[in-house]
């Protein structure tokens, strides 16, 4: 990996720490009074934090098609995708199942065998409850990259603005059959074809085209343009407008124009940024509560939360993640080069 693609990557990495950290002060602020009612009142709240989830959304259309276009057969994709998101969210499941189990979180917590069905990442399409509430994202980013890598096998890469022209007519015509004629189309084939997201995909893999030129930029410009305009007629054009400002953000982070976001400590968040995602929300309110009932103030309870959040994070990331995704990649390196001479000798 050349020198500016490694530090495009680190920028993109550190945006995603960014996105993760307001989630996280969303859920222990705003939501967290919502759900259980802080017993003294905080010293700020993040009403929009949540939003986070829709910049993680551009970054993977971003990073996915980056990764596609790199991408010699499907198996290295599958592979790049297990290592990075299986490992660290196997450790994560049972261990925020134990703590949230321990400490009590009315609501929230779930039997053993629902914890069991949560290891598959998908248990949400069969109605098993999650261990911890922030995986109903994780069940959109796998669709997201089945489907990116149906696309890539059947090799319709090329045709990806009339993919997501599809797409965003199918998601208009829900909105238009919803609100004018009250008849709702079948949800199963809304949720499959993530059709709710999927402008905040289809934005992000705009942007990538545009700062790695691939093609003409006008066909690029006119779909980013779409996905942003359908958000603000099937959403609200408030979102429309925030599409339109992250879009801006992300551009400038893949073109190098903020450097800030190579600062180490933003380098650090964007590194445990799936960590601490995974195992922030349930343990964190698990805590607050525990403590706030105790007598603990509000804001001290938060700042605890978060302490804890991002330490389990750091050592599930450095202790799983990181160790898991290098001795999985290096065994599937290994393999494809036993495979090597075998392919030779056939072609021969």
């Amino acid at each position: 990996m050349s020198q500016p693609t490694t530090r495009r990557m680190t920028e993109i990495d550190s945006l995603r720490g960014i996105a993760a950290v307001l989630v996280v002060l969303f859920h222990y602020t705003t939501r967290y009074q919502e759900l259980y009612g802080h017993t003294t009142v905080p010293l700020f709240s993040l009403p929009w934090g949540h939003y986070g989830v829709n910049l993680f959304f551009m970054i993977s259309g971003f990073v996915i098609f980056m990764t596609l276009d790199k991408t010699r057969q499907s198996l290295d994709f599958v592979v790049s995708r297990f290592s990075r998101l299986y490992p660290a969210y196997w450790v994560a499941v049972p261990l925020t199942f134990i703590i949230t189990s321990w400490l009590g979180l009315p609501g929230k917590t779930v039997g053993l065998e629902s914890a069991a069905w949560n290891l598959s990442m998908f248990h949400n399409l069969f109605k098993v409850p999650h261990v911890d509430g922030v995986y109903w994202t994780l069940e959109v980013e796998l669709l997201f990259y089945a489907w990116a890598l149906l696309a890539f096998r059947l090799g319709w890469l090329g045709r990806i603005h009339m993919l997501l022209g599809v797409l965003f007519a199918l998601r208009l015509g829900y909105f238009g059959f919803e609100k004018l004629f009250q008849i709702d189309l079948p949800w199963l084939a809304f949720r499959l074809l993530i059709l709710k997201f999927i402008p905040w995909f289809g934005a992000g893999i705009m942007i990538y085209r545009l700062t790695s030129r691939r093609g003409p930029p006008k066909p690029d410009i006119a779909m980013l343009l779409t996905a942003i305009v359908l958000l603000g007629v099937v959403e609200s054009p408030m979102l429309a407008l925030l599409a339109c400002a992250l879009s801006g953000v992300l551009f400038a982070v893949a073109t190098g124009r903020l450097p800030l976001l190579t600062h180490p400590w933003l380098v650090w968040l964007g590194a445990i940024s799936y960590t601490l995602y995974l195992l922030h929300e349930n343990i964190g309110w698990a805590v607050m509560l525990h403590l706030q009932q105790a007598g603990l103030n509000a804001n001290l309870t938060i700042l605890i939360a978060l302490i804890i959040a991002l330490t389990l994070a750091h050592l599930l990331s450095r202790l799983v993640e990181k160790p898991a995704m290098h001795f999985l990649r290096e065994r599937y390196k290994r393999y494809q080069q036993t495979r090597a001479p075998v392919a030779v000798s056939r072609e021969a």
